[in-house]
């Protein structure tokens, strides 16, 4: 199994936070440093300082680091283009070597496109562009060199584009799309995705959506073992009851709730909620680190939840 470190900075973290963790996470030998893509904090204050760009942000980290893989989960729809965002995804993947996941979705989070003046259509039309995005996404990027793209119609149509730059991963760098939609999200999973991640839910929703993938991989002539299955969980741990308690204040949760609906406790509490995914067949999982100034948490978790990943099945 493999243990990624997944940021949330649009609660208020600036580059040099996010460098921090990055570097942390690659130092304990995770194996990828993500963060989210938001404009607007969660919540009833302002975020201070303020959200930072995913994709520029990322760009940072490619050069700041040099082992661990990076990506979003996930890069909103509504707020990119789908031409350019192929152009800044391949660019900051040949900026890290070839270290780029690209995480997508079709956005959600209403007020901060108003906030920021993002158009919000429905949420059919937003599955609707979030497919087009997919389509001229992957398929500038598998187009051969020196042959143009065009996709006709709908919300983007492209016409004779150059599907430059390549990015360095070939055919491209792997695709994450997560989320709980019965229908169009296990259809776009295997029509487009590397990986199927369910976010902040327990092992029986995350077996039931993982069969609804099954059934949409078969349904269109793909394996299904080929989809990489994979979970997000917030991450609060202690050396003891009273850390714990601690760590959860401090990210305003209440630590049974956390213990319900995360990876919370002691460390061989987190060792054994691991192993329960592991059993339903879950190969990766993202921790969600909300304080990003607690890097002893990191420290704190790496050594005893790595080396059970070590020995639980892998992707």
């Amino acid at each position: 199994m493999e243990l990624r470190i997944f940021t949330e900075p649009q609660q208020g973290a600036t580059y040099d936070d996010l460098l921090a963790v990055a570097r942390r996470s690659e130092d304990l030998g995770f194996d990828a440093f993500f963060r989210s893509d938001h404009y607007l904090k969660m919540g009833d204050v302002s975020g201070e300082p303020g959200p930072t760009d995913a994709w520029t942000t990322l760009a940072g980290l490619a050069r700041d680091t040099s082992r661990v893989r990076l990506g979003t989960l996930v890069t909103a729809a509504t707020f990119r283009l789908p031409g350019p965002l192929a152009i800044s995804v391949a660019t900051v993947d040949a900026m890290s070597g070839g270290r780029v996941e690209f995480g997508i979705g079709a956005g959600w989070y209403d007020v901060e496109h108003t906030a920021y003046g993002i158009p919000f259509p429905p949420l059919g039309e937003r599955f609707d562009r979030l497919t087009e995005q997919l389509e001229i996404i992957t398929g500038m990027w598998s187009t051969p060199e020196g042959d143009t793209f065009d996709h006709p119609g709908g919300h983007y149509p492209v016409t004779a584009s150059p599907a430059l730059p390549k990015p360095v991963q070939r055919p491209r760098p792997p695709v994450i799309i997560g989320g709980f939609g019965p229908r169009r999200t296990p259809a776009l999973v295997a029509r487009f995705a590397d990986e199927f991640n369910v976010p902040f839910a327990d092992v029986g929703t995350v077996t039931a959506l993982n069969g609804n993938v099954d059934r949409a991989c078969e349904a269109a002539g793909r394996d299904p073992a080929t989809v990489v299955r994979s979970v997000a969980q917030v991450l609060c741990c202690g050396a003891d009851e009273h850390e714990v308690a601690r760590r959860a204040a401090a990210i305003g949760r209440e630590v049974d709730e956390l213990r319900t609906n995360g990876l919370a406790g002691l460390p061989a509490e987190l060792v054994a909620r691991l192993e329960a995914f592991a059993e339903a067949g879950i190969t990766r999982v993202y921790l969600q680190v909300l304080d990003l100034s607690d890097l002893e948490h990191l420290d704190l978790v790496a050594g005893p939840l790595l080396e059970a990943a070590g020995g639980l099945p892998d992707s």
